[in-house]
């Protein structure tokens, strides 16, 4: 894909400079200020899906990162984050998030987070024992001791934490 030409491309960066500062109100302001036949472009919908995951606002995020999925379906981050605003989002939940990264799942076998994350869900659905099954499919795939010490720091995945810490 083409760059964005000045001064688009400018307005991008400056957006993508106020989210790293913290301010995602001026990186909105911003995003604005790009040609609206442009906003569509995946650069561009990335930065929106930032500034509206730092913004909380979970509905815009997860209809985002559904754009992004259709415009770019081989990226696995997409679906990571549509899952994450999906779960969040008004009338989403954990379960409708999951579904999103099963989904995935059959996209992006090898991918860990897409694993990790089913962990996540499902321990937070209550299923232990595929929560389990999807951490270990995580520690599979991914880096085992960065996996496990971030399931040790993770909220979602508590009730496993003295199983997670014998490993």
């Amino acid at each position: 894909m083409e760059s964005l030409k000045p001064p688009d491309h400018f307005h991008l960066l400056a957006a993508i400079g106020w989210l790293e500062l913290g301010n995602w109100r001026e990186a909105k302001e911003e995003l604005e200020n790009i040609t609206p036949d442009l906003r569509a472009r995946p650069d561009v919908l990335e930065v929106r899906y930032e500034i509206c995951a730092k913004a909380e606002q979970w509905d815009l995020a997860a209809e985002t990162a559904h754009a992004l999925c259709r415009i770019l379906p081989l990226a696995p981050q997409y679906w990571i984050w549509r899952a994450y605003a999906t779960r969040r989002m008004t009338g989403g939940g954990i379960a409708a998030a999951r579904e999103i990264l099963i989904k995935a799942r059959s996209l992006f076998p090898t991918d860990s987070v897409i694993a990790y994350n089913l962990a996540c869900y499902a321990c937070q659905l209550g299923d232990k024992e595929e929560a389990w099954k999807w951490l270990k499919t995580a520690f599979g795939l991914g880096d085992p001791k960065g996996v496990k010490l971030m399931a040790l720091a993770d909220k979602d995945l508590e009730p496993l934490w003295k199983e997670i810490g014998e490993v």
